[in-house]
């Protein structure tokens, strides 16, 4: 029984294991299979915290844990995607180097995150999963898409806007589920069936668009809130 207790921390290290994997890959010319790397790390990290609670087995070393790995998986390895990506694409020395400001914005979000008790059923700021998963996928774009993005200065206003997002003091929903009716979880729902929408029309190349998605879907119940207070006083 007390190795099951172990089972949380093991998942969290093979999301670190992911993150490492991806970034050799990176290095070594191949952002396809660190893409996939970066898929599988959000799948441990998912089920990390889902084995915690159903396992009773949260520990403050466990919290500290999935934090450094999730600064490897989903902060270090997109920038240096993004530093390799700039490398080829200009002749500056320094321009590449403002890719790492993701890793900084990352680990400000992820810093944040452990402080902050506002986070329990929403985010503030944009998870770095779902940065993550945004750079990583970039390369899945339809070509004439790709083509658009492969010039510095987008990647570079690319690298900016989300690193800002991280930190932005921006509600977004989580997906948890307390209980699956439609009333109260119609933002979920909507943002499932259009996801799966796009997955299926778009394939990979959907995964940057769905974090789009998520973002606007955000953005736009945070407005529909504001507007409706407003009206109330």
């Amino acid at each position: 029984m007390k190795l099951l207790k172990h089972i949380p921390n093991t998942l969290t290290c093979l999301n670190l294991l992911c993150g490492c994997i991806g970034i050799v890959f990176v290095l070594e010319g191949y952002p396809v299979p660190a893409a996939y790397f970066v898929w599988a790390a959000c799948v441990f990290d998912f089920f990390d915290g889902f084995a915690a609670r159903w396992l009773k087995a949260s520990s403050p070393i466990g919290k500290e844990l999935d934090s450094l790995a999730d600064m490897v998986s989903f902060g270090v390895l997109p920038s240096v995607m993004m530093y390799s990506w700039l490398s080829n694409l200009s002749d500056h020395s320094y321009l590449p180097f403002i890719a790492f400001t993701i890793a900084v914005f990352s680990a400000l979000r992820l810093a944040k995150f452990n402080i902050d008790e506002r986070q329990t059923s929403s985010f503030i700021g944009l998870p770095t999963p779902a940065n993550a998963l945004f750079i990583t996928a970039l390369p899945f774009l339809p070509e004439v898409i790709l083509l658009f993005m492969q010039q510095a200065w987008v990647l570079v206003v690319v690298i900016i806007v989300f690193s800002l997002l991280l930190v932005a003091e921006i509600e977004l929903f989580a997906l948890k589920f307390k209980n699956f009716a439609w009333q109260g979880n119609e933002l979920r729902f909507t943002f499932l069936g259009l996801a799966l929408v796009l997955i299926v029309v778009l394939h990979k190349s959907s995964l940057p668009v769905i974090i789009l998605l998520y973002i606007l879907l955000s953005l736009a119940a945070s407005w529909g809130r504001l507007v409706g207070k407003k009206s109330i006083t």
